[in-house]
């Protein structure tokens, strides 16, 4: 079985019944296609990155499908909905099957950390070099002393 999630964003300006009804269009297409839901979650309402078609926020949505097939009808439907600012469908057991080749390969060894070596010899720090006061400067004016 390949696992893909959904992440979505809907419009902000879409009523909470009609962004409800579009989540329940969305699963059931994905349905029919003969995937099965493992994991939804709702994020929200966040702040976009960057603005997508003059709006700075979206609603977030998240699904987490099983499927033998693709979802290209679902990403098909996605594609047409003016209520989507974005979207995107990604593979992701590749990267668990990835994961759990590397993890095979290299198991976890226990490092032991060296032993913390001696304390460095104390250095001893010169002490500082006295700086002559300057000598105090005569005002000379072209004045010449009382005679």
């Amino acid at each position: 079985m390949r696992t893909y999630e959904v992440l979505f964003i809907l419009t902000p300006q879409a009523a909470e019944e009609e962004a409800t009804a579009l989540v329940t269009d969305f699963k059931r297409i994905a349905e029919g296609t003969g995937a099965k839901l493992t994991h939804e979650e709702a994020w929200g309402r966040r702040r976009l990155a960057y603005p997508i078609r003059k709006f700075t926020e979206g609603n977030y949505h998240l699904f987490v499908f099983e499927s033998d097939g693709s979802l290209a009808e679902l990403d098909r439907r996605m594609k047409n909905s003016d209520r989507l600012l974005r979207h995107v469908i990604v593979r992701t057991d590749l990267e668990h099957k990835r994961a759990e080749k590397l993890a095979k390969r290299n198991p976890k060894k226990e490092r032991v950390r060296p032993a913390p070596a001696l304390a460095p010899a104390t250095v001893p720090v010169p002490a500082p070099i006295p700086v002559p006061e300057p000598a105090p400067v005569e005002e000379a004016r072209g004045e010449t002393a009382a005679e």
